[in-house]
């Protein structure tokens, strides 16, 4: 891994963890403190109801099937299990993480919404984190059978715009704080990297014959 991008995660990490140490806190982040009027100006607004319909996109109902269903599209596209495992088993890990850390922090959310699956501790987002994991994986896995360039970018532009909209919902809705959000998009690049580049490391050695 390059200098840089080493450096810029443990960066990444040290922001996060401030935020998570306040919390505990029980301060909250100067973040949280200015961006609360966003919320407000975006209540019972037709922006408002765009991002309650985006925030399907990353609850369990719609997450589950679709993990499953992309699971068995990677294993026929690949016609081998590593990938489906790497997607299904890293979208599943991040979901076991994100519970562990929430009861790590122990953050009230901003407001319970049951409908939007928005219930128990607030940070960090699971709906910012788990798809981030799930959809940046799917995206890298599709893009690596894909032979024309501008359908490559338009695939990973695609997920990603997904991605940043689902996360930012749950802040748009109310039911997660800002930091929330951001600290799910961290950890779950971390964690999608890390899976990539294990991944790579896996998929190399067996090619080399034994």
């Amino acid at each position: 891994m390059p200098k840089k991008r080493f450096f810029g995660l443990i960066m990444l990490l040290a922001v996060i963890g401030i935020w998570g140490v306040k919390i505990v806190q029980g301060r909250m982040p100067y973040v949280d403190q200015w961006s609360r009027t966003i919320v407000d100006a975006s209540a019972d607004s037709f922006v408002y109801d765009v991002f309650r319909s985006m925030t399907n996109l990353g609850s369990e109902p719609f997450m589950l099937p679709f993990t499953i269903a992309m699971g068995l599209l990677l294993c026929g596209l690949y016609r081998d299990w590593l990938q489906a495992l790497f997607f299904a088993g890293g979208t599943l890990g991040a979901h076991l993480l994100n519970m562990a850390i929430k009861v790590f922090v122990q953050r009230d959310r901003p407001s319970v919404l049951v409908a939007a699956h928005a219930e128990g501790y607030s940070f960090p987002s699971g709906h910012a984190m788990i798809t981030f994991v799930c959809y940046g994986i799917l995206a890298y896995f599709l893009v690596k059978k894909m032979r024309v360039p501008a359908v490559a970018f338009i695939v990973k532009s695609l997920f990603f715009v997904a991605i940043v909209l689902i996360g930012i919902s749950r802040f748009i809705i109310n039911v997660h704080y800002l930091t929330d959000v951001l600290a799910g998009f961290g950890i779950g690049y971390i964690i999608m990297r890390g899976l990539i580049c294990l991944y790579n490391i896996i998929h190399t050695r067996r090619l080399v014959p034994t």
